[in-house]
């Protein structure tokens, strides 16, 4: 199996509020909307959709309760401080949940966290080290 995600699905418990979040708070593009699940614009890296939370759960052989901190963070690096505080600030008036302010990070670099309305955290960084980088933006 390759270090690679085909496809990132996120369980939502509602739809529209979940759709509302991404395209008017951040800007996505919704590319399919099926109903019963939502794909957005991948823009060349790995497609990013939702599915209602219990179809998915079921889909996985799994259950849709949960609670707490998941083990799951998704990454969004970009390559300015600048551009951090600014997403930080687009999710927050989205209705995001603010859980590290943006601020310097203890291995040298920038970022801050949030969780969107579904608690999936998202982790924003950026780092003058290397070239290397695996860019959202």
């Amino acid at each position: 199996m390759k270090a690679h995600v085909s496809s990132v699905l996120l369980g939502v418990r509602d739809m529209d509020r979940a759709k509302q979040f991404y395209t008017e708070g951040l800007g996505w593009k919704i590319k399919n909307d099926y109903g019963i699940s939502v794909f957005f614009e991948s823009d060349g890296a790995s497609p990013v959709g939702f599915y209602g939370r219990e179809g998915l759960a079921d889909h996985v052989g799994t259950g849709p309760e949960g609670s707490g901190f998941s083990g799951l963070v998704l990454t969004y690096v970009v390559r300015s401080e600048a551009r951090v505080d600014e997403i930080m600030v687009e999710a927050q008036k989205a209705g995001a949940k603010i859980l590290k302010p943006a601020g310097a990070l203890p291995w040298g670099g920038y970022g801050g966290t949030f969780a969107d309305p579904d608690g999936y955290i998202w982790s924003l960084g950026y780092s003058a080290r290397g070239t290397d980088q695996p860019y959202a933006e």
